[in-house]
């Protein structure tokens, strides 16, 4: 056998191996891409009226105790219409007590490809009957948690939610510690200009703060400190709730543009691996991709915008509530977060004096 005809017979043989390649590729692409979609609005939740009571033998909605007097329904009831691709997102943080220290309402526009954030303050007050003190929304979570694990501390917590906004968010998002320090630490830290010198111990959470002042990247440990600092050793520097909000809108814009920037998806394995082992969510699997897909696509942090809902004052002892401020956080919701073509009004809201 000639050494010509082995050298065509070769080259026929990784043209066919090509050709095989590409198909099973543009195969395997087309099959991904029929995975990666948009996700459908739960049937349960679109009519806004409705408030969860399935049981948890039907797959759904885990039947949550009564916590006050019946949830607030939104009227007019089934005919509200839903702006097109657009989604909600509860979205809270656990630290290591499963507590929901920092809890926000999110919305994806996909059609303008804009996002919101609306942060909502742990003291805010909500109408539930729950002891003076224990009355704030930072309670709903670990309060679902004790009667019925995970899904019924997501569903108090949403209920709670609604009574504050009202309508329930589509889907919920809860991210542990280390997923936000892993997060930080893959896009090689946040560069953060710290007011002052935080300093805080406490032994009996193993818990050390000691960051000092200045612009400074933080890695993702001490990006965490910084978004939960209070109390400092001296009471000078002990901050407020809202300031921690902005210490974390501050970090958080600054984490989004680090994100955004080409080299980031050096880091894909590493944040899909993080968000598997310390992110929970009731997305699929192909509606995270598409997710993850559109948040590259708005490509500029400005189209995302962080907020924080409006408060009229403190309730002063003993439970030093936040009120909302109800003219101001209306018109906050429905300029941004409102999936609906139809404005939320007062009367759909359960706002405690």
């Amino acid at each position: 056998m000639s050494n010509r005809f082995v050298r065509k017979r070769a080259i026929k043989i990784a043209l066919i191996s090509v050709i095989i390649l590409l198909i099973v590729i543009g195969g395997g692409w087309a099959l991904l891409r029929s995975y990666i979609r948009p996700p459908e609005i739960p049937v349960a939740e679109t009519n806004p009226t409705q408030t969860a009571t399935p049981s948890p033998a039907d797959d759904a909605t885990p039947d949550i105790p009564e916590q006050g007097a019946e949830m607030p329904h939104l009227n007019p009831t089934e005919n509200w219409e839903r702006k097109p691709d657009f989604f909600t997102f509860l979205i809270f943080g656990l630290d290591d007590t499963l507590n929901a220290d920092s809890i926000m309402i999110a919305a994806y526009d996909a059609v303008a490809q804009r996002a919101y954030i609306l942060s909502i303050p742990r003291d805010t007050r909500v109408d539930v009957e729950r002891p003076v003190g224990l009355r704030k929304i930072v309670v709903a979570y670990p309060t679902g948690l004790e009667q019925g694990g995970h899904e019924y501390g997501v569903e108090q917590l949403k209920q709670e939610v609604q009574m504050l906004i009202g309508f329930r968010p589509d889907f919920y998002i809860s991210v542990e510690d280390m997923a936000f320090i892993s997060l930080v630490d893959a896009v090689g830290g946040v560069e953060i200009y710290v007011p002052f010198h935080m300093q805080y111990d406490d032994p009996y959470q193993d818990l050390h703060i000691d960051i000092p002042a200045g612009l400074q990247v933080l890695d993702g440990e001490n990006a965490l400190h910084f978004v939960s600092y209070r109390l400092g050793n001296d009471h000078r520097y002990s901050i407020t709730d809202h300031q921690r909000i902005r210490h974390q809108h501050q970090l958080l814009s600054t984490l989004f543009q680090d994100l955004l920037r080409p080299q980031s998806l050096l880091q894909i394995p590493t944040l899909v691996r993080t968000y598997y082992n310390h992110v929970g969510s009731n997305l699929s699997l192909g509606n995270k991709l598409w997710f993850g897909e559109q948040f590259l696509r708005i490509g500029d942090v400005d189209a995302i915008t962080i907020y924080t809902i409006p408060i009229a004052g403190s309730s002063g002892a003993p439970g030093w509530y936040e009120l909302p401020y109800v003219p101001g956080l209306l018109e906050l919701i429905n300029r941004t977060i409102n999936p609906f073509t139809q404005d939320i009004t007062a009367d759909m809201l359960r706002i405690a004096a």
